[in-house]
């Protein structure tokens, strides 16, 4: 089955590629891999949430933060060489704004994980970084960029 095919099967629908805040694009492509920039969890054009996790944001809030992200990146990616090219997810970096203490930055990026693997399932499996930092752009609590590859 297609990762297209598995998106409607789950009743998802990409959403429009999130525009760029400052000088970038939203994914680059360098032979079979396409590197996305960090994704922010816009919906619609509007930041769905501000703040850190473990303070103003829950860690099951983050999560699902984590998981839009993630699907803004895949919507980079189709955009620039349709998704059903994507023959395998090499590598997730996950970045959760954290509140002092906050240590829970592997179960916040799982939202992301956990969404490649029900759309590309073991294509879906990667390499991973689920960093803590201070602040993110526009005060976001979570960032996700990924790198994929690319069929012939």
């Amino acid at each position: 089955m297609t990762p297209t095919a598995r998106l409607a099967e789950l009743g998802i629908a990409l959403p429009g590629v999130a525009a760029p805040v400052a000088a970038y694009v939203p994914a680059v492509r360098s032979g079979q891999l396409v590197f996305t920039s960090g994704q922010l969890p816009f919906i619609e054009g509007s930041l769905a949430a501000t703040g850190k996790v473990g303070g103003d944001v829950s860690p099951e809030e983050g999560k699902a933060h984590a998981r839009t992200c993630a699907l803004n990146a895949l919507a980079a990616i189709d955009a620039l060489v349709g998704l059903d090219s994507v023959v395998r997810v090499v590598k997730l970096t996950g970045y959760v704004a954290s509140a002092d203490g906050f240590t829970g930055q592997p179960a916040v990026v799982n939202g992301a994980s956990d969404l490649l693997g029900e759309v590309f399932g073991e294509a879906g499996q990667h390499a991973r970084a689920a960093v803590g930092v201070a602040e993110l752009p526009l005060g976001a609590p979570v960032e996700v960029d990924l790198i994929v590859e690319i069929g012939e």
